[in-house]
């Protein structure tokens, strides 16, 4: 039996998929309302809640393997302590829950924002950590005291392992999360920043995470980027695919230093979330660059799959999901 937490995000739904097509018997947490529709007879889901000690020790009965994908992402001031209550703690809360139930394994879904994402000029790789000169984020800050309470588990004796995916491609709710990219291209959205990231396929990222499940690697952490590409790039490719006018309207550092301070302001007097925050402005302009090979030392059968393959895919499901012309 394999628990999965965070199974209705971009990462989590597709793990279920990938996961019931192997006929593995999987149980997924679900927090409110009516559980999602039953996938199939090996499917069962439970209602709890990872800031809730009690439900997860009652899902857990009768689990070997946990993957742990839910996590909250978020880049607004206002939602510090959410992101510390989900990201910190509701991690502490799995990491306890899996020792007390002896659980076998482990995969937990941080991000690469946990490494610090800000390094100019530097490749990033596992060896690395958040420090408040390398990322602005509190997110990634609390991506990494996450990351802390594994280590913890770990040293308790739970065997885990950590992916730190960079950012995810796949074809999802695209009104939320990394799959609004491809709307923001559909809807020709002009702006593009001259700043550079990894991306890799969210197909790929549950690939690596069943394989590491099934080995015996542990107490290891793996970066998931395919390649390191701008996101000029990126938007031109999804709008070829798209049949849409691509960005065209260069977004420089200081405009964007002005524009997040006027959707702040503007935020504040309307009560509504900022489009562009400090953070998400300043790492839109960042070039960062990430180490692959871990990865694949590891585990030699992993394959990426290249973004224009993955991009091209994507544009095509989403289409059949919104009725695109």
């Amino acid at each position: 039996m394999v628990l999965v937490t965070g199974a209705s995000g971009l990462v989590g739904s597709h793990l279920l998929n990938a996961l019931l097509q192997q006929n593995v018997n999987v149980r997924a947490i679900y927090r409110g309302g009516a559980p999602p529709q039953q996938y199939t007879r090996n499917m069962e889901w439970v209602k709890g809640d990872i800031l809730d000690v009690q439900s997860l020790s009652e899902a857990m009965q009768g689990v070997d393997y946990v993957y742990h994908c839910a996590g909250r992402v978020s880049f607004n001031p206002g939602d510090e302590h959410l992101l510390y209550k989900v990201n910190v703690e509701g991690t502490a809360n799995i990491v306890n829950a899996c020792i007390e139930a002896g659980i076998k394994k482990l995969v937990h879904v941080s991000s690469v924002a946990a490494l610090g994402r800000i390094r100019e000029g530097q490749l990033i790789n596992e060896t690395m950590n958040w420090t408040p000169d390398t990322s602005n984020s509190e997110y990634g800050k609390t991506k990494y005291l996450g990351e802390m309470e594994v280590w913890r588990g770990v040293g308790e004796g739970l065997n885990a392992v950590i992916v730190n995916p960079v950012i995810i491609l796949g074809d999802g709710d695209w009104n939320t999360g990394s799959a609004g990219i491809f709307k923001n291209v559909y809807n020709e959205f002009a702006w593009y920043t001259e700043g550079v990231t990894g991306f890799t396929d969210v197909v790929d990222v549950v690939k690596a995470m069943m394989l590491l499940m099934d080995s015996d690697i542990t107490g290891q952490r793996f970066i998931i980027s395919t390649e390191n590409i701008g996101y000029h790039e990126l938007f031109t490719e999804i709008a070829y695919c798209f049949n849409k006018k691509p960005a065209s309207k260069k977004v420089t550092p200081l405009m964007a230093e002005i524009v997040w301070r006027v959707e702040g302001i503007k935020g504040k007097l309307s009560g509504k979330k900022p489009l562009l925050t400090r953070e998400t402005a300043r790492t839109a302009q960042a070039k960062a660059y990430f180490d692959n090979t871990k990865l694949t030392h590891y585990l030699p059968q992993f394959t990426y799959t290249p973004v224009k393959q993955s991009v091209k895919r994507i544009c095509a499901e989403l289409k059949k999901r919104y009725n695109l012309t």
